[in-house]
């Protein structure tokens, strides 16, 4: 069982970069999460056609881009030529798709920490789990912090495990699905990731005496934040980045 000697993240983490103050999944959107205070980010990667690992979360590109499709039917090449802020608004028209490798340089040069979501185009599942775990542990090599590596997908997380086993995983859950906690402990998790209404407090206590720590998704309002915290959870994952301080 893998539990971490100590808990190296912190409480709050700004979801996909600065929720929806920016256009997700950005380099300005995790430039603004920054500049309010957050010092931990979640992301979504996927994999291109030539198995560059980018950073978006549909498996299409109607809804954040200009582009039409399936992204990770694309070569990077074509998918960096997107402009993926102009959807969002006028300030952020040209922003582009970034690789998993920019956020890490921005990350790394200025000691921030990162939730690498592996979310997968449907069907390649093993391939991207691999390929994000390969790609994370090279760009963090050395580096105080790693990432953490999370998913809905088992066997995305099960791919992540092997390629690169000392990376830290959590488990992502919309639902408490039969086994969720033994999948979990089996992927040799640190962490559960679940939509925030599933935790009471004997589901945190299940969880915190397996040995893991309890996170939340996505929470935007006051009165859930303090029911997390009363409850004794380990992270609030949040787009209201302008509304919880991170401090």
């Amino acid at each position: 069982m893998s539990t971490m000697k100590h808990w190296p993240y912190p409480r709050w983490i700004a979801h996909r970069g600065a929720g929806k103050l920016a256009p997700e999944n950005t380099m300005a959107a995790f430039r603004l999460g920054a500049a309010h205070g957050y010092r931990m980010f979640e992301c979504d990667a996927k994999l291109s056609a030539d198995g560059v690992v980018f950073l978006m979360h549909d498996a299409t590109l109607e809804r954040t881009t200009n582009g039409n499709g399936t992204g990770g039917d694309l070569p990077w090449h074509n998918l960096s030529q997107l402009d993926a802020g102009g959807w969002h608004s006028r300030v952020f028209a040209g922003e582009p798709l970034p690789t998993l490798e920019a956020l890490a340089r921005f990350c790394l040069a200025n000691r921030y920490l990162l939730n690498i979501e592996i979310k997968p185009t449907p069907g390649t599942e093993t391939a991207t789990g691999a390929a994000v775990a390969a790609l994370a542990a090279q760009l963090w090599q050395g580096a105080e912090t790693p990432p953490l590596l999370t998913s809905f997908k088992p066997d995305a997380l099960a791919a992540a495990q092997a390629a690169s086993p000392e990376l830290p995983r959590g488990l992502l859950v919309d639902t408490l699905w039969d086994g969720w906690l033994e999948k979990a402990l089996n992927l040799d998790c640190v962490a559960v990731v679940a939509n925030y209404a599933l935790w009471d407090s004997a589901t945190v206590a299940r969880v915190h005496s397996a040995g893991l720590k309890c996170l939340s998704y996505t929470v935007n309002d006051d009165w859930a934040a303090q029911h997390l915290l009363a409850l004794g959870t380990d992270g609030i994952i949040t787009d209201q980045v302008d509304l919880f301080s991170p401090i």
